[in-house]
Formats: structure tokens, C-alpha cells, sequence
């Protein structure tokens, strides 16, 4: 049985912070050099007690109502996060309770970053498949704003906080079409919070400043950005040639490009390496920056507003783990 995407909906934290913003807390920056480092011109914060479910349930909410669905019919709930509420439970569980879905439907959070709409999709496209779900609400939400430093003002101009809320059915505007997925863990150390979990519990208290005033600790969200664009630029022009493949299709035959809105450096970079025309790559980063796995699904929902997704559509993530993903989603004539 085929999975098509039937509707995309996504929430954005009121509290936006702006380059003028962050500008005051970093003087020796302008704000053009912000927004032309990294393309993002404001992001969004999640409040000091909204968390990762508070806002996919609030996404979930936009999502029914935005399309008319009626949250009956959602016999599963997958939720990809890396800021949960609890260890356990599960927070898909709590969501389920607040939607008020019922109680015959299956919930589970997966731990993914930037791959983790397409794999998603993956497992979605998989309990449909196995005749174990028909309706699928598949939810990305993430508070990486609340693993980074203050002063790191290196991933507080790329980073913001949002949820997206996606529905996977036996129908829809997009079909699910072939994938391919990859990971590689011997990069885990360039993208990782370490405190926290069960290995280290507990704040270190190792926290360091560079000769720049860079912060670096273990108790908060590190990046080595080097690594990250190095793997970047390796992985992701073969998962491309790789997907591409595996659907019998060639660039030519993709009507829009949308990759993970990393940075529009990175972006460019790579839509140039792989040697994609402009106006085939979609951007939306400005206005809410990296929202890690919510990036997709988010420039998705505005590419659709705008009339732009049309015949095949290549998506691609890739990030933290190291771990990447892509699929072709063939719209269908509405």
C-alpha cells in the first residue's frame, strides 16, 4: 500500500529574537554580517517553560483545524525530538493524552536532528505499508535554544526553536516515493550535547572561553562547524546521486530541491557542488533560521502556500549522528 503526505502544518514560539537582538549581546557583530554569515534574519524561542510537546501539540492543533481533519482518525503518533520532556515517558505518549486521540493509537518518539522528517516519513511510509496504521501524525519539534550557551553566538544566530505536524495517509497531495538513508557514528562527537544523559548526568562545570570569547563546554550544545560542512559536502551529493537512483529518476526529472535549512551558506554551497539551478532550490531560513528537524516539513508548507511543489520533489537531511536521509515525494495533480 502506497503513503502519501496529506497535510503540513507547523507552530513557531511567540518570543522572536531578531540580529538588532543579538547584536546588543555581541557588539563586535553588525547585523549584516549576521544575516550575511548564515541568512537568518530573526528566529523564534521557545519560552523558559515551553517545551518540545507543549509545541507539537500546539502544531497538531493548527494542523486539524488548518485542513479540517478530524483527530479521529490518527491510529499513530511518531514524534522526533532531541529536547524531550522526561526520560520517560515517552513524550508521544503525553501528546496523545492532550490531543485526545484515542486510546487504541500507537506513540514513540525517535532521537534524530536534521534527518529526522525523513526518517519520519520512512517509518511512517512503513506502518502504512504493513497494514499497522492508516493515519499517521508524524511531529518534529525541537528547543535546541535551550542547549546552547548564552554566549555562543555562533549557534545562537542559526538555531531557533519550532514544531511541525504532518499527516500520512493512504491518500494525499504527495506520494512517498523510494529512499535512501545513511549514518555514519564516528562523526557523533562534532554535533552533541553531552550532559544530560546517563553517561554524564550531571554538569561538568568544564565551561571555557576561546581567546575570541567563544564558550566551550560540554554542559551545552557543541558544533564543530569545520567537521560538520566537511561531512556536509561529502555525504549529501551522493545520497542525492543515490536517491535520484534508486527512483529511476535524473536531476533533470526533480522539480524542486528541498534540503535541510542548515545555513545559506552551506546551502548554497552544496545546491552549486551538485550543480542545481536556483530557481529548482528552495530557501526558507530567514525568518525562523535552523530549526533542526522541523526545517523540511516547515519549507514544504511554504513552497505548497506558494504553488511550487509540482511533479517530483527531492527532499534531503542531514546532520547530527552523523545521519542523513532523502526521499522523492511525486505530487499528485490536485
Amino acid at each position: 500500500m502506497k503513503a502519501y503526505i496529506k497535510a503540513i502544518s507547523y507552530y513557531l514560539p511567540e518570543q522572536v529574537v531578531t540580529n538588532e537582538d543579538l547584536v546588543k549581546d555581541f557588539p563586535e557583530w553588525t547585523v549584516e554580517k549576521v544575516a550575511g554569515k548564515v541568512g537568518v534574519h530573526q528566529r523564534h524561542i521557545a519560552s523558559e517553560s515551553e517545551t518540545a510537546s507543549d509545541m507539537a501539540t500546539k502544531a497538531s492543533e493548527k494542523l486539524f483545524s488548518e485542513h479540517d481533519i478530524d483527530r479521529s482518525i490518527v491510529d499513530f503518533v511518531l514524534l522526533c525530538t532531541q529536547s524531550p520532556d522526561y526520560f520517560l515517558p515517552t513524550s508521544a505518549c503525553l501528546i496523545q493524552n492532550r490531543l485526545g486521540l484515542s486510546t487504541s493509537c500507537g506513540a514513540l518518539d525517535f532521537n534524530l536532528g536534521c534527518s529526522g522528517f525523513v526518517y519520519g516519513l520512512s517509518l511512517a511510509k512503513g506502518l502504512i505499508a504493513g497494514g499497522i496504521a492508516k493515519n499517521v501524525l508524524l511531529l518534529t519539534a525541537e528547543t535546541y535554544s535551550k542547549h546552547i550557551h548564552p554566549k555562543d553566538k555562533g549557534n545562537r544566530t542559526i538555531f531557533g526553536d519550532a514544531s511541525s505536524a504532518t499527516l500520512i495517509s493512504t491518500d494525499g497531495f504527495a506520494s512517498i516515493e523510494d529512499f535512501s538513508l545513511g549514518t555514519d557514528g564516528r562523526g557523533a562527537k562534532n554535533l552533541i550535547v553531552r550532559k544530560g544523559g546517563l553517561r554524564q548526568p550531571n554538569a561538568s562545570g568544564d565551561l571555557m572561553f576561546d581567546a575570541a570569547g567563544n564558550p566551550s563546554s560540554s554542559d551545552y550544545l557543541y558544533m564543530n562547524g569545520g567537521e560538520i560542512f566537511n561531512f556536509t559536502a561529502e555525504a549529501v551529493p551522493v545520497l542525492v546521486e543515490q536517491v535520484l537512483e534508486k527512483n529511476h529518476l535524473s536531476k533533470e526529472d526533480i522539480q524542486l530541491f528541498v534540503f535541510h535549512q542548515a545555513n545559506k551558506y552551506m546551502m548554497n554551497y552544496l545546491r552549486k557542488l551538485i550543480d542545481i539551478d536556483l530557481d529548482k532550490f528552495y530557501f526558507f531560513l530567514e525568518n525562523v533560521g535552523n530549526t533542526v528537524s522541523s526545517t523540511i516539513p516547515i519549507a514544504l508548507a511554504e513552497a505548497q502556500k506558494e504553488g511550487k511543489l509540482q511533479g517530483n520533489v527531492l527532499i534531503a537531511g542531514f546532520g547530527v549522528g552523523y545521519s542523513w536521509g532523502a526521499t522523492v515525494l511525486k505530487i499528485i495533480e490536485q
